[in-house]
């Protein structure tokens, strides 16, 4: 079939609209004979029976199978173990705190609440790691009286606060330093962290002053040099380029002290759809390694140990959202001397459970869950409930055109920023989430209900 003219230069017409993306959806997605999808051996259509929709569904098994396959892609890079953090930002609970760390992964938070699921989770704190720009005075003192491995120092400012806190508590503190690279990372700018005029890290100029301003108190432990350039990137060349950076940096502070770890951080990028070209974490593995000993040669200095920090890469494509559809619209659209139709397939979710299409403007993939069809595709707009126009949660993609009320579809990669980025806008409640595994499946944060909505409202008569 010929292209819809509204449709996105990406967006190539399916040969099957039934299709699932190889990379795109959880590993372990299938369709069954009936048509219907499957996670990990589980019928969707059973899922959404016991648990409703919106639900998000995660493929436990290949949660765990991409946390093994980073961690092991960097160790063969490297030739030595790195220690990799699990950026808890993505999607954190208590079971994939419990998940991750199993696999060897130790955990990246950066907030109170972040830390007290991963005390609840019983990680040990010297696996985790601290991040923000503006930790409160009790998260630093809870981080160091817990013992948390290292906090990631983000401004002058938390030098001192740290330093206080490991005081009163009577230990040394271990930290890193978060180091605004300058590196323009190609990617949106909201998830671009290391441009200049923005609030996280400190410049290359200033840092020499800061670490000085580390090493003069006798509580803290200057462990290294951070960096983060942004979110869903494809391609090694800006993580390449950070690392060059920082490792002449590294360089020059050795001269003051030793200098055990680099941080080179996270973002890899993911396959929201079929048009995204992803670099395998292998060949990022071994870029980097390359970059990294060349460059310790070159500067004369040992290769000191390296620390990552994926969040995308372990949880975004083991996951999918399941919707019921409420509504079909078709809608005809000018397009100069044309008109073309667009049909508006409305859901029982929206930005409340997937915030990034109107926070982002990103693309993802949906499927019909519950069959197949041979009707021919239409361009369609998965649109949420909320009463908003741009309560977008897939701006385009094809779908059988006989699509209808009742109908399930699921949408595909909502692993990363959609549970973690979820509200309670228009009054919904968020929705459950379950793991599945070998065909079984299991409420792992139960679906809130109107009860809950209400229980922090003290107009509330008991």
């Amino acid at each position: 079939m010929s292209a819809n003219p509204l449709a996105p230069d990406w967006l190539v017409p399916p040969e099957d609209p039934n299709a699932l993306a190889a990379g795109v959806w959880p590993a372990n997605a299938a369709r069954a004979a009936s048509g219907a999808l499957s996670i990990a051996g589980a019928d969707v259509r059973d899922l959404a029976r016991e648990f409703g929709t919106p639900l998000y569904v995660v493929d436990e098994d290949d949660v765990r199978s991409r946390a093994r396959r980073i961690r092991t892609a960097f160790a063969e890079a490297f030739g030595a173990p790195v220690a990799v953090y699990y950026a808890g930002k993505a999607f954190l609970s208590t079971e994939i705190a419990r998940w991750v760390t199993a696999e060897g992964l130790n955990l990246d938070v950066c907030s109170g609440g972040e830390l007290a699921v991963a005390v609840a989770a019983g990680v040990d704190p010297a696996r985790l790691g601290m991040h923000g720009n503006n930790k409160s005075h009790a998260e630093i003192d809870r981080c160091v009286e817990l013992g948390v491995g290292a906090i990631v120092l983000d401004s002058v400012v938390e030098v001192d606060r740290v330093a206080e806190a490991a005081r009163r508590h009577g230990t040394v503190q271990e930290v890193r330093l978060r180091i605004n690279s300058g590196v323009h990372a190609s990617t949106h700018e909201y998830l671009a962290t290391a441009r200049e005029d923005q609030k996280f890290g400190i410049p290359l100029s200033e840092a020499g002053d800061a670490v000085a301003a580390i090493r003069a108190h006798d509580t803290l432990r200057f462990r290294g040099l951070h960096s983060h350039i942004g979110s869903q990137i494809f391609g090694a060349d800006g993580f390449a380029e950070a690392a060059r950076r920082l490792l002449a940096l590294h360089a020059e502070l050795l001269a003051g002290g030793e200098i055990p770890e680099l941080n080179l951080g996270g973002g890899f990028g993911i396959a929201y759809t079929a048009a995204d070209e992803v670099t395998p974490i292998e060949e990022t593995a071994r870029a980097l390694a390359a970059v990294v000993t060349a460059e310790c040669a070159r500067l004369g200095i040992p290769v000191p140990a390296i620390a990552i920090e994926p969040g995308r890469a372990v949880i975004g494509p083991s996951t999918i959202t399941l919707y019921e559809v409420g509504t079909t619209k078709p809608v005809a659209v000018s397009t100069g001397s044309t008109t073309a139709e667009r049909l508006y397939v409305s859901v029982d979710g929206g930005m409340s459970d997937n915030l990034r299409p109107a926070l982002y403007a990103v693309d993802y993939t949906v499927r019909l869950a519950a069959r197949t069809s041979d009707a021919a595709p239409a361009l369609v707009r998965i649109a949420g409930k909320h009463c908003e126009s741009g309560d977008i949660v897939v701006r385009a993609d094809y779908l059988p055109s006989d699509v209808a009320p009742g109908d399930l579809v699921a949408v595909a990669a909502t692993g990363a920023y959609c549970w973690s980025l979820a509200s309670n806008y228009n009054y919904l409640g968020r929705p459950a989430v379950v793991a599945v595994r070998d065909g079984k499946a299991r409420v792992i944060v139960r679906r809130e209900t109107e009860a809950d909505l209400l229980a922090r409202d003290t107009g509330v008569t008991p």
